[in-house]
């Protein structure tokens, strides 16, 4: 038999009943349990007073006082009209009052809303703002932080359609404290020039534009651009911009919307570059990594007017703290040019340097060790064995650039858990002779296997590659992001063991997404760790603190010409014997090269720097081992070549 429900469930089921018929039942509650309250404690206080009325009339008019003042409701006395006008002149006052404290707090409470959304526009001026939200957002804002670090004030200005409490809560754990950079968070579609205009950009020293983390990022870049130039007068871009794309098919739109005055850089084909050129030399991300954050030395031109006249090889060694990488002539950059070239007049020197203005001139010639300069050891022509394990949207690019320099006969054998078309297809692109440059007579092997099970590593000859490059593969459909991540420090820790059981340890370069896995990852002191996206971050913060520099990053970041490489310091000096870092200078002049620094390998495996020590000082002397590498800026410079997005250096005032 059902249980019927008891008093006190019913009452609770009658009091919610009333509850639910709207505002009307509301106050009708509200006004009972004040007066419930009210009417009780006047009439204690009446009755107990020394001073109460004799009569019953009187005590009850003074507990209509009491109730009266308590509740606002007047609690005048007499006849019932004048007692029932000053209850309405009460009410007429609370509604009053209420809606006043109500209005006020709605429009206090919209507009902290609307502050929290991020929708109210800046009032800055030199600041710098960006665009989007992607992996890069992080280095990048971390970058303009330290470059701000020895301002009095500097601003950057956050323009993404996300959440801004979201925003700031990851910048703040990602970034830290900012110091004297103000970080300003706007929320809106960087593509709506109304939302776009909330950042001020017509004021702002420079705009980056991020490529967003979608399927349709490039093109959401060329609308971010052209919005930028709608917010512009006379619909042009007029102040520096830095963007990247992915999809070189949509590079050409993203340049001519961002203007003569826009740099727009190729992320994925530069990544690619920086992943095949590690493949050789494992350790060189480290190189581009130091001369791109504002914490090492940087590039800066240098005004000496007493060098005129003299050749460039002679600048090579007129510095002690400076290393000198090419000139500026006519406001265009041109790098390693040949150690003969007569500098001019109005030449400057491009040098690394720690500040821009520390290079000094010293006399280096006399801390030359000529004895000490090796000889020449004939090329190493000899084919290369490659591995590529994973598969991304980048492998195709990395495959090309990987081929450009591969001597004839080499094979790059690429084992993947992807379609065999879509793998063969790329293969088929290497084969066939089209990778430009002296290579294109190599060969690709497409081999079908999930490279995080052992049994899968373990079937290959991994004693006969010369270097392997793991590759994180692309999120599929309802996987985390940083499922990419996981999956390669799960191949790593089974090429490790590996390595140890066979006793020979390759040169491993790991493409990660999140700098964080780094110190995770199990590698041996040959290998190298590229994070996709941070090193495209630190180049854009560069670019846009240093605008002047975007066409020496545009050669040294080309598929030809100079570039930055890591060679045998073998090939410099005598290995087991103790010389200067000036001996080293002179030997690689004497290769058609500028030497800018070196790479212990006794200390490859120590952060942070891991063994590289860029811009030593010239008179700096250390014994030399056969695994030691040396920094050398390398290749043929080509003089006044600025392509599309790069810009001319400024001159600047002759020191000394």
């Amino acid at each position: 038999m059902e249980q019927r429900p008891g008093a006190g469930a019913r009452a609770r089921y009658w009091f919610d009943t009333t509850l639910a018929r709207g505002t009307s039942a509301l106050v009708g509650w509200l006004v009972l349990v004040c007066l419930a309250v009210v009417v009780p404690a006047s009439a204690a206080l009446v009755w107990t007073s020394g001073h109460a009325p004799a009569t019953l009339s009187g005590k009850v008019a003074a507990i209509w006082h009491l109730t009266g003042e308590t509740m606002r409701l007047g609690g005048t006395t007499g006849s019932p009209a004048r007692v029932a006008l000053s209850v309405l002149l009460a009410l007429v006052a609370l509604v009053y009052v209420s809606t006043l404290v109500g209005l006020i707090t709605t429009g206090l409470t919209e507009r902290l809303i609307a502050l929290r959304r991020g929708r109210s526009k800046l009032l800055e001026r030199g600041h710098v703002v960006v665009l989007g939200w992607s992996e890069q957002v992080f280095t990048v804002v971390g970058e303009l932080v330290a470059a701000g670090a020895n301002q009095r004030r500097s601003a950057v200005a956050l323009l993404a359609d996300r959440d801004k409490t979201a925003m700031e809560e990851s910048l703040q754990s990602k970034v830290g404290p900012t110091g004297r950079t103000r970080l300003i968070c706007r929320s809106g579609p960087s593509a709506d020039p109304a939302v776009l205009a909330l950042t001020s950009p017509a004021t702002a020293d420079s705009v980056i534009v991020l490529p967003p983390d979608a399927s349709r990022s490039d093109a959401d870049v060329v609308k971010a651009l052209l919005a930028l130039r709608a917010t512009g007068r006379g619909g042009d871009v007029t102040v520096p911009v830095v963007a990247a794309v992915r999809d070189s098919g949509y590079l050409l739109a993203a340049r001519l919307a961002a203007g003569s005055r826009g740099v727009v850089l190729e992320s994925d084909t530069v990544t690619a570059r920086l992943i095949a050129q590690a493949a050789r030399r494992p350790g060189l991300s480290l190189v581009h990594r130091d001369l791109l954050d504002f914490a090492g030395d940087e590039f800066y031109p240098a005004a000496h007017p007493s060098l005129a006249g003299r050749e460039f090889g002679e600048g090579l060694l007129s510095y002690g703290n400076a290393s000198a990488v090419g000139l500026i002539r006519g406001g265009v950059p041109w790098l390693n040019p040949p150690a003969r070239t007569v500098l001019e007049p109005d030449d400057q020197l491009l040098v690394i340097a720690a500040d821009d203005d520390t290079a000094e001139l010293a006399d280096c010639a006399p801390l030359v060790d000529e004895r000490s300069v090796a000889g020449p050891r004939p090329p190493d022509t000899r084919p290369e064995r490659l591995l590529v394990l994973g598969w991304n949207r980048r492998a195709p690019l990395v495959l090309r650039e990987w081929g450009r320099n591969a001597p004839p006969g080499s094979v790059a054998d690429v084992v993947a858990d992807e379609d065999e078309a879509t793998v063969r297809a790329a293969c088929d692109g290497g084969d066939s002779g089209d990778s430009g440059g002296d290579g294109g007579d190599w060969t690709c092997v497409a081999l079908r296997g999930d490279t995080t099970r052992p049994e899968t590593l373990a079937g290959l000859d991994l004693g006969s590659y010369d270097s392997v490059i793991v590759l994180g593969q692309e999120p599929r459909a309802g996987e985390p992001p940083e499922e990419p991540d996981t999956r390669t420090l799960v191949t790593l820790l089974v090429l490790r063991h590996l390595e140890r059981r066979t006793g020979r340890e390759l040169p491993v370069v790991t493409e990660l997404t999140d700098d964080g896995n780094r110190p995770l990852a199990p590698l041996g002191p040959g290998a190298d760790v590229i994070i996709s996206g941070k090193l495209i971050g630190l180049l854009m913060a560069q670019i846009s603190q240093n605008h002047h520099l975007a066409a020496v990053f545009d050669e040294l970041f080309s598929a030809g010409g100079t570039q930055l490489h890591l060679r045998s310091a073998a090939d410099y000096v005598v290995t087991g014997h103790e010389t200067s870092f000036a001996t080293v200078v002179a030997a690689a002049r004497d290769r058609g090269e500028c030497a800018i620094g070196y790479r212990s390998r006794a200390e490859a495996r120590r952060a942070p720097g891991y063994g590289l020590r860029l811009n030593p000082p010239k008179a700096d002397r250390r014994r030399w081992s056969e695994g030691d590498e040396v920094v050398v800026v390398a290749g043929e410079g080509r003089r006044g070549a600025v392509r599309s997005g790069g810009l001319p250096l400024p001159r600047r005032t002759p020191r000394g």
